[in-house]
């Protein structure tokens, strides 16, 4: 589901840069938006109503954006947030997840401790474009015994079909269609 009631100039913040990180890619940047207070507090308001909806234990924050995205929802709504992260990025024991891309492969980690079995988790990013990383965070939850209720994001990509690799609902603020 798109929620953009209420957040028609939600497109405004969110800077386009051609060609980055490489030429072809058209890079959605949204620290303008986090530039500016009145437009992020009515996005984490938005996101807030969202997320809520799954009644969540615990929010969980994909590297590296996911974690702007995470932390302030998890304050608003009085829950904790827990990160997933890029191979060797988190101390302590971790678990990880490796993942097909598509030339190669990665891993996500998060931490063996982190949560508990039956824990309700919504995951976080910033942007949903294929829908690789989400899955495959989606996937490492359930490995350690989340009840994944739900993915959102600011931003989707739609033209990219991100959302149909997921087999939980999915909340975004923003689409773009090409």
């Amino acid at each position: 589901m798109t929620l953009t009631n209420g957040l028609p100039e939600l497109r405004h913040h969110i800077r386009q840069i051609p060609d980055f990180p490489k030429p072809g890619i058209l890079f959605y940047d949204i620290s303008t938006l986090l530039q500016h207070a009145e437009a992020w507090r009515k996005t984490v308001d938005a996101m807030a109503e969202a997320v809520a909806r799954h009644e969540p234990d615990r929010l969980i924050g994909i590297e590296s954006r996911g974690f702007l995205v995470a932390a302030p929802l998890a304050l608003k709504l009085g829950l904790g947030f827990t990160m997933v992260r890029k191979k060797d990025k988190l101390p302590g024991a971790t678990i990880g997840h490796e993942y097909a891309l598509e030339y190669g492969t990665d891993t996500v980690e998060i931490q063996a401790d982190a949560i508990t079995p039956g824990q309700r988790v919504v995951v976080l990013d910033d942007l949903l474009a294929t829908g690789g990383t989400m899955k495959a965070s989606i996937q490492l939850l359930r490995q350690v015994g989340a009840d994944v209720r739900g993915a959102a994001c600011i931003i989707e990509l739609a033209f990219l079909d991100g959302r149909e690799r997921l087999d939980v609902p999915v909340d975004t603020l923003v689409s773009y269609d090409s």
